[in-house]
């Protein structure tokens, strides 16, 4: 993979400058082991668009629908193991269709739900322990059975 134009935050730790310029939030999130979080993000259907050092990295970009996250491994500004008390949406075209794509190649959370605030979501952890919520309006396509 090529280097994204970027700027290294100190040495061995390299951040994207691609997305600052967008209108969209990033999110970087720690994790302790870097390898399953980019064999687990690309099986459930992200891209990975960049990662750094290419042979043994600790830092990456993955990109799906409209969210964009990064992942840094190794020495962090973050004390402790990965934690989040709260959960990243993305807004796919159709959550039955992801529920579709992800069944069986990772673990649901929990399965497609329709919420009493109109949304339809489907909820799964990765191996960090974020949630990712996968969601949509729910008058936007029928429940499936």
């Amino acid at each position: 993979m090529g280097m994204a134009p970027g700027l290294v935050v100190r040495p061995g730790v390299f951040v994207t400058l691609g997305a600052m310029f967008q209108d969209r939030a990033v999110a970087i999130l720690k994790t302790q082991d870097m390898a399953e979080t980019i064999r687990w993000y690309t099986a459930a259907g992200f891209e990975l668009r960049d990662q750094f050092p290419g042979d043994d990295p600790t830092w990456c970009e993955v990109a799906r629908d409209d969210l964009v996250v990064q992942f840094l491994a190794g020495d962090t500004p973050w004390p402790g193991a990965p934690s989040m008390t709260g959960c990243l949406y993305i807004y796919p075209a159709s959550v039955a269709a992801i529920h579709a794509e992800l069944s069986g190649v990772i673990d649901l959370e929990w399965g497609i739900e329709d919420r009493d605030w109109g949304r339809r979501e489907l909820v799964v952890r990765d191996p960090n322990g974020y949630f990712l919520t996968f969601a949509q309006d729910a008058t936007e396509e029928p429940t499936p059975e």
